[in-house]
């Protein structure tokens, strides 16, 4: 039996400091990536969507820019393979497609390629190094 979650859009002003504490723990902690290369001064203009614990805790995260933009998706390491990250993927997906937006984008690390073609997306160009990790870009048309 799957631990129960939910998820729901963030509310920056609240939610800030705990997305700020997974994003360190699974990119700059857990995968290396420089802190300067972390923290974006839009990051309070994107829609974000928190994952909880049965008690509120923050264990997911996922991040849509006013520009259709998908990213800085992270899952707490003892939630991962329950359904998280696809849950947040959907949140996004159809925020986006709330708003109108009909092509979303992402950089994929290599490794997630592919979880997020399971959810539709497709694989575009070639691999590209960002923070040393290998990742490619993927796009996803989107009906209304």
């Amino acid at each position: 039996m799957s631990p129960a979650f939910s998820v729901r859009p963030a509310r920056w002003d609240e939610d800030e400091n705990a997305i700020a504490r997974l994003r360190r723990a699974v990119f700059i902690e857990e995968q290396g990536v420089p802190e300067a290369l972390e923290w974006e001064a839009r990051d309070g203009e994107c829609l974000w969507h928190v994952a909880c614990d049965d008690k509120g805790a923050v264990i997911g995260i996922v991040r849509l820019t006013p520009q259709g933009r998908i990213g800085r998706m992270a899952v707490a390491k003892p939630w991962r393979g329950f359904g998280v990250g696809s849950t947040l993927l959907a949140a996004a997906i159809d925020a986006a497609r709330a708003r109108g937006q009909l092509l979303l984008e992402l950089s994929a690390q290599a490794h997630a390629i592919p979880f997020y073609a399971r959810h539709g997306f497709t694989a575009t160009g070639p691999e590209y190094l960002d923070a040393g990790i290998p990742h490619r870009t993927m796009t996803l048309g989107v009906s209304s």
